[in-house]
């Protein structure tokens, strides 16, 4: 039996009501939970499967859900936030320095940072990189337990003379969002320093594009600008204030 979880929008506590719903409607018919992020498949977990031995599995391997492997929870996914976050604050770095945008990602920088193949991809099309997904299972999970420990090939400190410092914008869509809050801002956290980044993190309240640009109130102190829309066609809501 598949049945489909609407309007949880990605929030955990809708999530681990709506699954003590389909349990009272289908009982030993469900077989499987398969969640969008571990945010709403350990609130599943915790509220129902895990006493039901119901196999759960689900995306972004927060901290808490890859410790629950150990007590049943099925699985989930590292998207490397580690890499992920290394990428977001790099290709700013890059630019900010004028020097080429594969620097430190592809190929070695000053400090010898550099990614490996199997852990990024990049898309020329869209212009775009992309960390690559890791299963996490019980033969691996322990790997995974600290999901804000920077990844090592990367973690090397620039000069600060070749690499000066700037003052960067960044905002987070929703601050609500237990993988953004707990695993990815960590990280970014971790880097800036290594970067030599002055970073003021915005987060959001994942439902107003206002809520985050109300607070842009002086573009002008900025050297660099990180943006995490709420709804990817709202551009304008930012462009329009940095344009000015």
């Amino acid at each position: 039996m598949w049945v489909k979880l609407r309007g949880a929008t990605w929030d955990a506590a809708t999530a681990g009501n709506a699954i003590g719903t389909w349990s009272s409607s289908f009982g030993d018919s469900i077989d499987i939970i398969a969640s969008n992020n571990d945010g709403m498949g350990m609130s599943m977990f915790n509220a129902w499967s895990k006493d039901n031995k119901v196999p759960t599995f689900g995306y972004d391997a927060n901290s808490d859900a890859v410790a629950a492997i150990a007590e049943g929870y099925g699985g989930t996914i590292s998207q490397h936030a580690d890499v992920q976050a290394y990428l977001t604050l790099r290709v700013l770095r890059n630019a900010l320095d004028g020097v080429d945008i594969d620097t430190g990602i592809g190929t070695a920088d000053d400090a010898g940072n550099v990614l490996s193949e199997d852990v990024f991809t990049y898309n020329e099309e869209q212009r775009s990189y992309y960390a690559l997904n890791v299963a996490v299972t019980a033969d691996n999970y322990k790997d995974f337990t600290d999901s804000t420990k920077v990844y090592e090939p990367v973690a090397n400190q620039l000069d600060a003379g070749a690499h000066p410092s700037k003052k960067v914008w960044l905002n987070i869509y929703n601050a609500s969002d237990n993988f953004l809050s707990s695993t990815y801002q960590p990280l970014l956290q971790s880097y800036d320093d290594l970067m030599n980044l002055e970073v003021d993190y915005i987060g959001g309240d994942g439902q107003t594009e206002s809520n985050i640009t109300n607070r842009l109130g002086n573009p002008g102190q900025y050297d660099a600008f990180a943006i995490n829309m709420v709804k990817t066609d709202n551009s304008a809501s930012y462009t329009a204030l940095l344009n000015q």
